[in-house]
């Protein structure tokens, strides 16, 4: 058993709101996809509001942008989910409910937790912040440059 798993933060701009007539293919396919994610091999948890559907409610980086945050056993597993699963179909429809982000500026971040461990909104917030800053470090990375988990050292 691991003694990290991997946390994700991904968000998305809103082109219109969630109540519009355009969105009802993204809205409706929320709990499902969930579900699948739920499903998937490596699945640990990811966040929720009040709906315990999606966590479209949660709102830190403005009113028009939501967020999905989740923790999964490793990459693999989340890259499993994300390119080789039903949830593909959706990504790729990305365009149709979400602003494009600004070219370099990722919309996603990866970063290491200790097993057990929930990341909090906050502290993902920032490891975005710091991906788009800094590129990628142990702290905060992409599907595009994997770094492992850091492991403190115990000085004895």
């Amino acid at each position: 058993m691991s003694s990290h798993h991997l946390a994700e933060l991904n968000v998305g701009t809103l082109r219109f709101p969630l109540d519009d007539p355009r969105m009802i293919d993204f809205t409706d396919n929320l709990a499902p996809i969930n579900a699948l994610a739920e499903r998937s091999p490596g699945y640990v948890w990811r966040l929720v509001d009040d709906s315990e559907v999606s966590a479209t409610s949660v709102r830190p980086l403005g009113s028009d942008v939501i967020i999905n945050l989740s923790v999964w056993t490793d990459v693999e597993s989340l890259r499993n989910y994300v390119f080789r699963s039903g949830h593909l179909d959706f990504l790729r429809r990305r365009t149709d409910w979400f602003e494009r982000p600004r070219p370099g500026e990722p919309s996603m971040v990866l970063w290491w937790v200790p097993a057990g461990q929930l990341p909090m909104v906050d502290d993902a917030v920032r490891r975005l912040q710091l991906l788009r800053q800094h590129g990628s470090t142990p702290e905060a990375f992409s599907f595009r440059e994997i770094h492992p988990p850091v492991v403190a050292e115990v000085i004895g």
